[in-house]
């Protein structure tokens, strides 16, 4: 953890809540059966198995277009352990993301980053849904690739190439989405032109997630003009991620509460 991230770390444990202090009755309800809640156990043993290999995988590949998605890297040139060790969702926040999906029913799925797979997989496991995973690396591309297809996932489409123009492509589909991930260009322009872009697709029912929100200034820059956007109408920071809701009648309200 770097230096801001532990000042920031602090900051968000000084200014976090627990259940006492929810008035709303949607995001208590949000608080007991999706932040606090808990996955049963081993219900993702068989994916976490893929993960604790890559942990392990000395494999050197080179990162074509990778933002600014691995924290504390550089060069383009990595091993797939060092990946999942900095770039891949922990298991706890991707079982939260799971449990995301179930509370708002999410049948359209948009994750920004797919790294190795491992998260697209947890969030292709909500039944009766599309997800659409968008990366810019041929390598992580490929490997990718090959976990969703050990996994017979039929509901992932990996949508390849750079976001600037494989996202604005695929939003002139006028349908909705009801769930983002986003994680993959960790840095201020990018994320704040995403959500523009993003914006038209959602309704006052999505939410959209940024990940590592208070990984740098840049980060945290982004997240406050979110959070107070003139659309978003409910915010939670949890530290690891931040998440946007929609609905007029959340009435402006945010929360710092902790994941684990």
């Amino acid at each position: 953890m770097t230096f801001h991230q532990t000042k920031a770390f602090v900051r968000h444990w000084l200014n976090k809540v627990d259940d006492h202090s929810i008035h709303s009755p949607f995001f208590f309800d949000f608080y007991r059966k999706v932040v606090r809640a808990r996955t049963e156990k081993d219900s993702f043993a068989d994916v976490e198995k893929i993960r604790s290999n890559l942990l392990v995988d000395p494999t050197v590949v080179t990162l074509d277009d990778f933002g600014s998605g691995s924290s504390g890297l550089t060069g383009n040139k990595r091993t797939l352990a060092d990946i999942a060790r900095t770039s891949i969702s922990p298991q706890h926040v991707a079982e939260f993301y799971v449990r995301l999906l179930h509370f708002i029913n999410a049948k359209r799925i948009v994750e920004l980053g797919s790294c190795l797979g491992i998260t697209t997989l947890y969030l292709a496991r909500k039944k009766n849904s599309e997800v659409f995973t968008f990366e810019g690396s041929p390598s992580l591309i490929n490997v990718s690739l090959t976990h969703f297809e050990y996994f017979n996932q039929q509901n992932i489409r990996l949508i390849e190439g750079a976001l600037d123009s494989t996202l604005p492509d695929f939003l002139q589909n006028p349908a909705k989405i009801n769930f983002v991930l986003m994680d993959a260009n960790h840095r201020y322009a990018p994320t704040m032109k995403y959500f523009s872009l993003l914006m038209r697709r959602l309704d006052e029912k999505s939410v959209l997630v940024i990940d590592d929100i208070h990984r740098s200034a840049e980060m945290e820059k982004a997240w406050e003009e979110l959070h107070h956007h003139e659309i978003v109408y409910g915010s939670v920071d949890l530290f690891r991620c931040g998440i946007l809701f929609f609905d007029p009648g959340l009435n402006r309200q945010h929360f710092t509460w902790s994941l684990k």
